[in-house]
């Protein structure tokens, strides 16, 4: 935690990729890969809404506290403002939306959705001027496309209610990044990441509330262990690690993982629930895999600008 604090205040590395972004990219495709797993567990106690809503205000409350033993300020009202509206967008709208849309959406149909999320985030850019490389832009395209080979025939079947979900969930989750960035900065560090955590956390539980939502109780032992790791690393590791790149990488190596994401989870199938793969699928991992590398030599190539104010 303590690195994290400090990690949006450094300018970033304009020709190579340093070592707190390969640690930042490695987190957000890596744990957030395995999460699809431990939802799917979490769910076993948990409901969507209530799931979500804990985790991140357990998170949020846990990385607050311990910078508050570091000494750091809490943030000021504007900052809380600001926190309010990026949170809601980002886990009320982005994170909310999803778990909607997964009770009538096929996961494959969802996975497609969210691969849209680089692009939905490189257009609402080009409203403070910003342009993607012509690498980063290569590697959008290729990505995505190696995700759509990756989703077909999972059977899709989905209500008109679900898709409408997803579709905002990709929308507040991208609009939330971008005015993180460029309209509402957060306090400083991690305090931000915690502020907004916390934030968004309540706004999910509100949703919980309203949904009628309540656990299974006692808990089984399987959804706990479940829970406790998407606390801990789906949200205090890679939700953080992600705001970081927001801050120090451009917004097509950020978004990234929305490629690398549903490889991970397919590689975690084979080698921990025992599912078959064909060739097909590998194939279009491959593909995935070489999007990611040209938007690896899109930040390689030339400097990206973003930084929190």
């Amino acid at each position: 935690m303590t690195s994290l604090s400090t990690l949006a205040s450094r300018g970033p590395s304009a020709h190579r990729l340093d070592p707190v972004l390969v640690g930042c990219l490695a987190a957000t495709w890596l744990v957030w890969g395995s999460t699809y797993l431990a939802i799917k567990y979490a769910l076993l106690s948990f409901p969507p809404f209530f799931q979500m809503g804990t985790r991140f205000l357990v998170a949020g409350a846990l990385l607050m506290a311990w910078m508050r033993w570091r000494g750091r300020p809490l943030p000021n009202a504007r900052q809380w403002l600001h926190a309010a509206v990026v949170g809601a967008l980002m886990l009320g709208g982005g994170m909310g939306g999803t778990a909607y849309a997964e009770q009538t959406v096929g996961s494959g149909l969802v996975v497609a959705f969210i691969a849209v999320v680089p692009l939905m985030i490189a257009a609402l850019n080009l409203i403070w001027g910003l342009l993607p490389t012509r690498w980063e832009t290569a590697g959008i395209v290729v990505g995505l496309a190696g995700v759509l080979l990756l989703t077909q025939g999972a059977g899709f079947q989905a209500s008109p209610a679900g898709l409408a979900a997803i579709a905002m969930a990709c929308a507040g989750w991208s609009l939330g990044s971008v005015l993180s960035q460029r309209s509402l900065p957060l306090a400083p560090g991690a305090m931000g990441f915690a502020s907004e955590m916390l934030c968004g956390g309540a706004l999910l539980m509100a949703m919980a509330w309203l949904s009628g939502e309540s656990p299974e109780w006692p808990p089984q032992p399987l959804a706990v262990a479940a829970w406790g790791y998407l606390v801990v690393f789906g949200s205090l590791v890679a939700f953080n690690a992600y705001m970081v790149l927001l801050a120090r990488a451009s917004a097509a190596l950020a978004s990234s993982y929305t490629f690398v994401n549903p490889v991970i989870a397919m590689l975690l199938g084979v080698f921990v629930a025992g599912e078959h793969v064909t060739g097909y699928e590998w194939l279009a991992a491959g593909i995935v895999l070489v999007g990611v590398v040209l938007m690896l030599r899109g930040k390689a190539s030339g400097a990206h600008r973003p930084h929190r104010t």
